[in-house]
């Protein structure tokens, strides 16, 4: 962020910047109902690489929106990342609409599984 940015705007401007880049919506949503080990991650990421997964997933660890369980190796929301999910609900909600109310390829929370 550069200097001249107001602090108070400060925490949505880092919010911004760490949701805007491709594929971290994403991962937050397929981890939403539950965990997931990295490959079932991977398969449901679509043409998303490994590696880029494996990027994002280590930002989202960083930010303390998900963990890792060493035991299991799944990855998991955190608290944070329950109320970062609970406040982009009403975006999910809103694509619904958006799309006319037919799924079309638009993500439906029931038939991710």
């Amino acid at each position: 962020m550069s200097a001249d940015v107001d602090p108070a705007h400060g925490p949505i401007l880092a919010a911004i910047e760490l949701l805007g880049q491709r594929w971290i919506l994403r991962v937050l949503w397929e981890l939403e109902p539950g965990p997931l080990g990295f490959l079932e991650l991977r398969r449901r990421m679509g043409n998303c690489s490994s590696s880029m997964l494996s990027n994002r997933l280590q930002q989202l660890q960083a930010a303390g929106l998900i963990e890792k369980h060493g035991s299991t190796g799944s990855y998991e929301l955190t608290a944070a990342g329950i109320g970062l999910s609970e406040a982009l609900q009403s975006l999910w909600d809103w694509s619904e609409s958006w799309a006319g109310g037919e799924s079309g390829g638009v993500w439906t929370r029931g038939d991710r599984r």
